[in-house]
């Protein structure tokens, strides 16, 4: 192994150790107890889930996991200011959840809705994952990636949308207070969804004006995000 891949390595290691400790405290910390049968298991198909990612990503497309470690050059002022005010967003889905279902209780949600979480987790992480795969430029920030010969991507799920990631991500946003069971938790994740779509259409037309063949792209395949909608 080069010394260059060894700091990777151990960026990546150390990486995934803070987020998933930072990861659980936000979901256990509001909560104000561990005991939190729903919490431990939400907890267990999230890293379950990032891990078969991760060695899905290794074997098909492990660049895209180095350039997600780190922020690109020339990422668009516009994303970064996005990204300060969607990630306290989303942040509050996990925070008014720990205070909604266990430490204040002001919601009562039927667990039969559990299943309905996982029903919408299941099939968006696996869109967000199968994006991640085909797209060597699915970087964490906005940015035409000169460098690196940033092209249009067509293939897999893109043939159909034009963001899928972005449409995947959406069932780990709605799918969170259901399996936390928190009603109150509806609010940030809806608002979540609704920055989202404004990424979305700010990127796209980033991809329009600076990207060569994104206009023929978008001409044939004719929706962003939503297949029939938009």
């Amino acid at each position: 192994m080069t010394v260059g891949k060894t700091g990777s390595a151990t960026r990546l290691i150390i990486a995934s150790a803070a987020g998933l400790g930072f990861f659980a405290g936000i979901i256990f910390w509001p909560a104000g107890r561990l005991a939190w049968i729903e919490g431990w298991l939400y907890f267990g198909i999230v890293t379950t889930s990032l891990l078969v990612s991760f060695v899905y990503l290794r074997c098909v497309n492990p660049e895209v996991i180095e350039h997600r470690l780190r922020l690109g050059k020339g990422t668009k002022s516009w994303d970064k200011l996005w990204s300060v005010l969607f990630t306290p967003v989303f942040l509050a889905i996990y925070v008014v959840a720990g205070f909604d279902a266990v430490r204040f209780e002001w919601s009562t949600m039927s667990p039969w809705l559990w299943p309905l979480g996982l029903g919408l987790w299941l099939p968006g992480y696996v869109l967000f994952a199968w994006a991640m795969g085909v797209n060597p430029f699915f970087e964490k920030t906005v940015r035409i990636q000169t460098e690196r010969g940033h092209r249009v991507i067509d293939t897999g799920p893109y043939g159909f949308i034009r963001h899928p990631g972005y449409l995947g991500f959406f069932g780990w946003g709605l799918s969170t207070p259901l399996f936390l069971g928190s009603w109150w938790a509806f609010i940030p994740a809806l608002l979540s969804v609704a920055a989202i779509v404004i990424r979305t259409a700010l990127e796209d037309q980033t991809l329009r004006e600076e990207l060569t063949g994104y206009r023929d792209y978008a001409n044939r395949v004719r929706y962003r995000l939503i297949p029939g909608i938009w």
